[in-house]
């Protein structure tokens, strides 16, 4: 008898595969929401077509699933170890502004905007996950001070 491969291997075996996943549609998330808040902007309809929505919602659950793997991988409670609850409390925000850009902010100009710090906490998001520190990015420049 042959035992399913998840069965002989260790969790942690996993951790390369799913930490590569999630980093790849963190990547994909990004750049799709990215070309569809300029299609928006410039008022191009494949950017709110169905199809298009629905790769977006397929993109994000599968990266928040990996997500919810790599914790559970690592055994880490996320409101316990600091970057992590900045990265999620930073992805609320990001959510809310990104909702903003797409679809609910009432004129191009306040879509802009808020396309422009959605793109912004996107980014803060990647530093703070790059460098596993709350203030992201900033702490490389505190530390020169």
């Amino acid at each position: 008898m042959v035992l399913p491969l998840l069965l002989v291997m260790n969790l942690i075996d996993l951790y390369p595969t799913v930490r590569l996943l999630h980093i790849g549609l963190v990547l994909c998330s990004g750049a799709l929401f990215a070309a569809r808040g300029m299609g928006v902007l410039i008022g191009a309809q494949w950017s709110m077509a169905l199809s298009v929505r629905r790769l977006s919602y397929a993109i994000d659950t599968a990266l928040l699933c990996a997500a919810v793997l790599l914790l559970y991988i690592l055994a880490l409670n996320p409101f316990a170890v600091a970057w992590l609850a900045t990265k999620i409390g930073l992805l609320l925000v990001y959510i809310v502004l990104g909702t903003l850009a797409l679809k609910r902010a009432r004129t191009a100009r306040l879509r802009a905007a808020f396309f422009v710090a959605a793109i912004l906490c996107f980014t803060f998001m990647l530093t703070v996950a790059v460098t596993h520190h709350p203030l992201g990015i900033g702490v490389n420049l505190l530390s020169t001070l």
